[in-house]
């Protein structure tokens, strides 16, 4: 009985270190940006690789259920202290894009402005309770920030 409970305290507290991105989410405003920003930052750090790649898809299918769980926890829809969906969605806008400054600031104030918007299917994947719908909208920002910066790319041939 006590391991049980034991086991569900620190499974509660790791669901909460991984929604909040080790309690970033915390921060009494603009929680959505600072995630998107810790996107950037990791971003900085691994730059566009294979690992990278690998590390968005990993972060992303877990966002799901960390999501979910997360939002029984704060008994709220779409709690803002969780992050993990902007850092999500903004490392998804960041993929295969050219490690440049004017690239990963377009990214980040596209994925900015899109996740504000909710643009269609945004507005309708948001209304959906749990995992899906707090990540969702978000995995639709960084998709269409990601297909303008590479149309910005090769179809304009912006690049350096």
């Amino acid at each position: 009985m006590v391991e049980q409970k034991y086991n569900k305290n620190f499974l509660r507290k790791i669901c909460i270190s991984l929604a909040t991105l080790l309690g970033l989410g915390f921060v009494p405003f603009l929680g959505g940006t600072v995630g998107s920003l810790a996107g950037v930052l990791l971003f900085l750090v691994l730059g566009n690789t294979l690992f990278f790649f690998i590390t968005t898809i990993v972060i992303l299918l877990l966002s799901f259920p960390v999501s979910s769980f997360a939002e029984t926890i704060f008994q709220e829809k779409d709690a803002s202290e969780i992050i993990i969906d902007d850092f999500s969605g903004m490392l998804i806008s960041l993929l295969f894009i050219p490690h440049q400054p004017k690239f990963i600031t377009l990214a980040f104030i596209l994925f900015r402005m899109f996740d504000f918007l909710k643009v269609f299917p945004a507005n309708r994947i948001e209304k959906i309770r749990g995992g899906i719908g707090i990540v969702g909208d978000d995995v639709v920002a960084g998709i269409y920030t990601n297909l303008i910066l590479q149309f910005l790319r090769y179809i304009l041939k912006i690049s350096s």
